[in-house]
């Protein structure tokens, strides 16, 4: 479970005083509380929360860091603010170590090829579902982004 590799590993970073790979630990350890906060609020805490969110959210939490950040550094860059555009990009590094192998490009197609044919979708009415699909399975080695794009050219 990725929870706990994220604190062995912060504890490992700690006696190594790795001090950027720290406080990336501690910010990710920081954002998954968050979310496990936010699903908690307004319910009664079920079973199967009672240890959080899942892994795949975790995930999903992770790209959406690394996104952040890399449009952090680009804005960094363009302020001229180097120092802090590398420091982005570091904790970018260290974030994605994470992450299970992005797909390539052919990978992605066939991923989409499948989710359609599996969803059964006809048209781009059914692209929320095809999205969905792919998001169970593939979070995390695609950019859902241009996912949704060549999903759009698919049912052209």
């Amino acid at each position: 479970m990725l929870r706990e590799k994220f604190a062995a590993d912060l504890k490992t970073a700690i006696k190594a005083k790795d001090a950027p790979r720290v406080s990336t630990l501690r910010l990710i350890i920081a954002a998954i509380k968050d979310r496990d906060i936010a699903t908690r609020v307004g319910e009664t805490v079920a079973e199967d929360r009672a240890e959080g969110v899942s892994d795949a959210e975790i995930l999903a939490i992770l790209a959406r860091m690394i996104k952040q950040r890399q449009e952090s550094a680009k804005i960094y860059e363009e302020a001229g603010r180097f120092d802090l555009a590398e420091q982005e990009r570091s904790e970018t590094e260290i974030i994605q170590a994470y992450l299970p192998r992005r797909l390539s490009e052919k990978e992605v197609q066939k991923a989409i090829a499948e989710a359609i044919a599996e969803t059964g979708a006809s048209s781009i009415r059914d692209m929320g579902r095809v999205m969905a699909h792919l998001k169970a399975r593939h979070t995390g080695q695609m950019d859902f982004a241009s996912a949704g794009a060549a999903i759009k050219d698919a049912f052209r």
